[in-house]
């Protein structure tokens, strides 16, 4: 039996220093889980489906090591992307600075969690369940504490600063990290509407949420790598729960665009498939918008002429790249809608008399889907 000063000094495990480094390291990668696929994925973005089971643990769990209110992140996060970098973003490092979003993440979500009309507005669908109502909504201070009194039980006083890293983890990483600089330094696959970037192409210190360009451009993608170097280890704890039964993704992200030269019709395969690299379209189109030029067919008496032409041209290649992006940046469009709006961009664009364009829509016309990846 340990002597009281010896359960002071190192819990009733008697642990040494690496192993309660293990021990924390693994715990935080366990709430950086929660957070990135119950929070943020299912709840959020309703990208998967989770067991009950799978879901009731990262409630309770997150409850203890974060104090977090699933409506109220969802509905912050939901607001995120409706506001993107606006001054009604909760937390864009463009409005309110880098410092304050990276050092001060966890304070901006708390202020936006205080306005009841912004939770109500985004947060319609997450668990409103006896468990919700009567322990983890306005009980944080509580699911901490026993979070606290379980380290100090197992490691004596340094449970305390193991506590401390757990509660410091969330706010600097997820809140301040991947909101500030997620949108400030890295690298973007994407030509997403907003300064998303990724910040580094193997995500698993943050549970995949590194790769935040990637996010933004596929909101509803449960797999957050794109590119055959990039890494999103949250996507493989998704694999593992669905194999067991215990998770279904609910918008299984393409293996990738197909062309297929004996199709010339525009239909449904041809809208999912240009959306979902609609960010890639839209970035080559302004490419050859640049490109634009006129060879010269008359003689130099004609200059003013072909000088007009070649005007004429940039500027229709400028509104026809314009008119794209226009197509995809509608909300609310219908599958119907957007096959007419494409079939009608593909016909203005293969007369404008712009061979670089002509060609981009007769190429668009063989764009079908390959098989989501299973």
């Amino acid at each position: 039996m340990i002597s009281v000063i010896e359960f002071v000094q190192y819990g009733l495990t008697g642990w040494s220093w690496p192993a309660i480094v293990v021990y924390t390291l693994v715990v935080t990668h366990i709430t950086i889980a929660g957070v990135t696929i119950f929070l943020h994925r299912c709840q959020a973005h309703r990208a998967v489906e989770l067991h009950p089971a799978v879901s009731h643990f990262f409630r309770f769990w997150l409850w203890m090591t974060t104090g977090m209110v699933t409506k109220e992140w969802a509905a912050i996060h939901r607001k995120h992307h409706a506001k993107c970098e606006t001054e009604d973003d909760p937390h864009s490092p463009m409005t309110k600075g880098l410092s304050t979003v990276v050092w001060r993440g966890a304070d901006l979500y708390r202020d936006a969690a205080k306005d009841r009309e912004l939770v109500d507005r985004y947060g319609h669908g997450c668990p409103d369940d006896w468990l919700e109502r009567n322990l983890y909504t306005g009980r944080s201070a509580l699911g901490v504490s026993i979070m606290l009194v379980i380290n100090v039980a197992l490691f004596g006083v340094v449970g305390a600063a193991v506590w401390a890293v757990q509660m410091m983890w969330i706010p600097f990483f997820a809140a301040g990290v991947i909101n500030g600089i997620g949108h400030f330094w890295g690298y973007r696959s994407f030509k997403s509407p907003d300064t998303s970037v990724n910040i580094f192409p193997w995500g698993i210190l943050i549970g995949g949420e590194e790769l935040h360009n990637n996010h933004h451009a596929h909101a509803t993608s449960p797999k957050l790598s794109s590119k055959w170097y990039e890494f999103d280890i949250g996507w493989l704890y998704i694999r593992i729960l669905e194999s067991v039964g215990m998770a279904k993704p609910r918008h299984l992200p393409m293996a990738g665009v197909a062309l297929n030269p004996n199709k010339f019709e525009i239909d449904a395969d041809t809208i999912q498939a240009v959306i979902s690299s609609k960010y890639e379209l839209m970035a080559r189109l302004a490419k050859l918008a640049k490109k634009v030029k006129v060879p010269v067919t008359g003689p130099a008496n004609a200059a003013n002429a072909s000088s007009l032409l070649s005007q004429d041209l940039v500027r229709r290649a400028s509104e026809l790249r314009q008119e794209f992006e226009a197509i995809w940046n509608r909300r609310s469009l219908s599958v119907e809608q957007a096959i007419a709006a494409l079939q009608q961009w593909c016909q203005q664009a293969e007369a404008s008399g712009i061979a670089a364009y002509e060609e981009f829509s007769r190429r668009l016309r063989t764009y079908t889907i390959k098989p989501a990846i299973a």
